[in-house]
């Protein structure tokens, strides 16, 4: 089967938690809003394409508990394929409890690890990579390399969500085609605000399209249209958990309709903008014609995001 997007990644539960400000030590604080989302960056960011149309297929592992059970609901919901995800039996999936802080828009995680193992290069189906236009990864390890050497034979495009700087990422840069990085990766990189001469240093390395995101200060890419710097959508924040997994999503959303990747990023920047303006990763994310609306106009359309908020409020067990 073709896909337009292929992802591996080690799904996981959020319990996301929304107050005004997070509470002093031996204080407490009223909770605002609770919701339970799936979670992960490469997850988060197929639901995000898939949203948006894109044809997705996730690979990786979940515990056969409750957990487990919500995260795969929820690609099948969103129309995502699931053959590659694999149950572990008697093991257990990942928890984050996400707390968001309204007054200071920042964020705190505290999580328990599943012990639901990740796939293995010999799980791995490479088949599926193969027929895939874009491979999504974000974890650098030996799956995600076996991955990638499979996905540049077949000619499949390979997008990195680098959300931190390693020894790892700068082995895997020449892997990739396009680099999407966070503002904790390029202060890992460069001393200075040269972005476009920082951004074409990561270019000769290898990849075709390279873009930095600083949230609320925008982005800038370079490609071989040329470079760009965009500024951010400003929007009332409520929440910024998976602004940039959706960012993604809606980066490869937007390479998949053939856009110039300025008008990409520009899109992206809306999509995770809107993302912002809800509890958690999932909830907020728009369809197209939401998203081309508040392009235009400036305004949200709530009408179905807040469903879904609703919906995600209710538990793990409904869906």
């Amino acid at each position: 089967m073709k896909f337009d997007v292929v992802g591996i990644d080690m799904p996981c539960l959020d319990f996301a938690v929304n107050v005004d400000h997070f509470p002093e030590p031996n204080g407490g604080e009223r909770i605002r809003e609770l919701s339970w989302q799936g979670g992960g960056k490469v997850a988060t960011g197929l639901v995000a394409a898939a949203r948006l149309g894109a044809k997705c297929a996730v690979l990786g592992a979940v515990g056969s508990d409750g957990y487990g059970r919500f995260c795969e609901k929820d690609f099948i919901r969103h129309g995502i394929d699931t053959s590659g995800l694999l149950t572990r039996e008697g093991s257990s999936t990942s928890l984050s409890v996400v707390l968001s802080n309204r007054e200071t828009m920042g964020r705190a995680i505290i999580y328990n690890l599943g012990t639901a193992e990740k796939m293995t290069k010999d799980e791995l189906p490479l088949e599926a990579v193969k027929n895939a236009r874009y491979l999504h990864l974000a974890m650098l390890d030996d799956v995600a390399v076996e991955a990638a050497k499979a996905a540049r034979e077949a000619g499949v495009k390979v997008f990195l969500d680098a959300d931190s700087y390693s020894d790892e990422l700068g082995d895997f840069i020449p892997m990739v085609d396009v680099f999407v990085a966070s503002e904790f990766v390029y202060d890992a990189m460069f001393e200075d605000r040269d972005y476009e001469a920082n951004c074409r240093s990561v270019m000769e390395r290898g990849p075709e399209i390279v873009v930095f995101t600083f949230g609320e200060k925008g982005c800038v890419g370079l490609s071989a249209e040329g470079y760009f710097e965009l500024p951010a959508y400003r929007v009332a924040v409520v929440d910024t958990v998976g602004a940039g997994d959706v960012y993604h999503g809606a980066f490869l959303a937007g390479l998949l309709q053939g856009w110039t990747v300025e008008k990409t990023a520009q899109f992206s920047s809306a999509v995770s903008a809107i993302k912002c303006t809800r509890i958690g990763g999932r909830a907020a994310i728009a369809d197209m014609e939401t998203v081309k609306h508040f392009m235009e106009t400036g305004e949200i359309n709530y009408t179905e995001i807040d469903r879904r908020v609703e919906f995600y409020k209710r538990g793990i067990d409904h869906v």
